[in-house]
Order: C-alpha cells, then structure tokens, then sequence
C-alpha cells in the first residue's frame, strides 16, 4: 500500500538497538512527536535520552514517559520545602530546603521525585563533577526564606555541565536538551548558582590579604565593645548562606537564632529578611563568614541602601559566656 510522504516523515519511528549489562539485547520503536500532536515538542530530545539512558540502566521500563517543561518561578507562587531523603538525585548536594513548584514546573513533591530519579543514571556516567550541582539546581532549587525569587544556575555552570555531559548523550544519538538551553540562565554578574572550578579558581587568583573587616585585632569580645558605638547594627547569629554577586559578598543569616544587639534605622522587611554584605569580599580572605552553620559576632553600618559589614568575627564561647557577654553589650550606653 502506499503511503503519504509527508505522513511517513512525521510519523517515521527510530528504532534503538540497547546492549544492557546484562541479558540479550533490546530493541525498542520510539515515535517522534510533531508539532500538532504536542506542545512540548522542543523537549522531547531531551524525553528520548533520558529514556534511552534509563533503560539501559534498568531504572525504568520503555513505556514510561517524561515531561519536563521549563518554567520561570518568578511569575508563579512558590514555597520552601525540606528535600526528602528520597530524593537521591540531590542527596548532599549542600543545602536543606528547595522551591516548589522548581524550575522545571514541577508542582508537588511527588512529581518533582519521580522526575528527578529518572536523572540518577546520568550522574552515574560521571560526566562533569557539577553534573549534580546543576540538575539539583532545577529540580531542587535553593530555596532561602529571606529572598523572593528563586535562585538560578549560572550559564557557566550549564556550559560546564553541557560540554562535559555531551559526548556521553551523543553516544545515544542525542543533543543537549533545549530545556537545558544555556542562554537562559544568568550571567555570573547576577545571583546565581556557580560552578565549582570557576570559585576554586577565583581562590588561587585571590592575594592572601584578609578583608579590612575580618582583621584579627586581638581579643574579640573587646574588639566588639569598643566599636559597639560607633557602629550602626551589631548581632550575634549563624550564617544560613553565602554567595557572591559582582565581587560583592552576601550573607544571609537564621533570622530565629538571630540576636539583634543595636539595628539603627532598619527597616521591618530589613529586620525580617536580614541581607548583609561585605564589599569587594570575593578578592579578600574572610574565613570566619565562608562556612554556613558558623556563629559569629557583627558589627556593620549602612551604605547605599545596604547593611555593609564593617567587623566580623567568628564566636565560639559556651551558652553561660555568651549569656554573661550579651549582658555586658546590653548595659551598654552610646
């Protein structure tokens, strides 16, 4: 029988030969979609490898589909929530709470689980060491209570990723997935998630000069006492987190273990959702504030609509000291 060209062509199968690790090998009929039958066609190189991949591997049978659509957080309403221990795709990826819905339009744990695991074999090829870090990073974004929008990979950490994960994808006979279009993400200027090599490089480039702020002068309870007044804000909390945006360090700290010793002149959005920034910090050393968890004693003042830090130390004293120091610091009068 004859068939229509055009027809033939828009329904032309791929047929897939898979030798597994084990057993004999296995042949399997995918069928492009075209543009009328769906509207995620631009993800569905991205649907075969992932297919492909996971069969091979056993992870899932070849009837399984996955849709993944790329979404933009910033026009949807978004919550935090724990990453589950099941999620094994980002376990220890290095942080503890994630957006929902994520970058890929996934709205519930649930799917966002399911979607994530089909993503573990590829981390398996050991293609990039970021592999991980970028993949959690949409499917399990950051999420910081103190900031409104999500948190996006830098297009650095995508080009690594691409240029590392490609040949192994086109083993497969597939490109790089248009949902992973590099374009799309920042720039390293703006807020966003960056590779490793790139901050393991800016810190061999980095003279070893301590930021004016992290200067040890001594004993620390004194140093703090004798700036207290001269000072804008002064508190004692743990670092929740640390990123750097155009040279500039910014720390976010736990607003619940927070102690507000002075806040002149903040605002109540600046004493609910606390950003504090230390200029120029990315070319200095300030080893107290780089480990999140770490508690410290601050001092800073405003400038250009920021809290800058201006004295950081790290503090390590036991509940009874830090009671008997708070006190002292509370007595004081400016």
């Amino acid at each position: 029988m004859g068939r229509d060209p055009a027809s033939s062509a828009a329904h032309s199968s791929i047929l897939l030969l898979l030798l597994p690790p084990a057993g004999p090998p296995k042949i399997f009929k995918i069928l492009p979609v075209t543009e009328a039958e769906s509207p995620v066609t631009p993800l569905i190189s991205a649907m075969r490898f992932l297919l492909c991949v996971s069969v091979f591997l056993g992870v899932v049978g070849p009837t399984q589909a996955l849709p993944f659509i790329l979404t933009h957080l910033s026009t949807r309403k978004s919550s935090c929530k724990s990453i589950p221990g099941t999620m094994t795709l980002c376990h220890g990826v290095g942080y503890t709470e994630m957006r929902l819905p994520n970058l890929l339009g996934h709205d519930t744990m649930k799917e966002a689980l399911q979607q994530a695991g089909s993503w573990v074999p590829l981390l398996s090829k050991q293609c990039h060491a970021d592999t991980k870090k970028f993949l959690c990073s949409l499917f399990a974004p950051v999420c910081l209570s103190e900031l409104d929008q999500a948190v996006y990979p830098c297009r650095s950490l995508c080009e690594a990723v691409r240029d590392g994960c490609t040949p192994v994808m086109s083993a497969f006979g597939f490109p790089w997935p248009d949902m992973f279009n590099c374009t799309q993400f920042p720039l390293g200027n703006e807020l966003c998630v960056p590779p490793a090599g790139s901050e393991d490089k800016q810190q061999e480039l980095k003279e070893e000069v301590p930021c004016s702020a992290c200067r040890n002068r001594g004993d620390p309870d004194k140093d703090f006492l004798q700036n207290y007044c001269s000072s804008d804000f002064a508190l004692k909390m743990n670092i929740r987190s640390v990123s750097t945006l155009e040279g500039d360090i910014m720390v976010v700290p736990e607003v619940k273990s927070r102690t507000v010793y002075k806040s002149k002149g903040w605002s109540d959005d600046e004493l609910k959702k606390t950003l504090l920034w230390l200029p120029d910090g990315d070319n200095c050393l300030c080893q107290d504030i780089h480990e999140p968890g770490t508690t410290v004693l601050l001092l800073g003042h405003r400038a250009d609509d920021r809290l800058v830090i201006s004295w950081v130390r790290k503090w390590q004293k036991s509940e009874k000291e830090t009671k008997r120091f708070s006190r002292t610091v509370r007595k004081m009068h400016c």
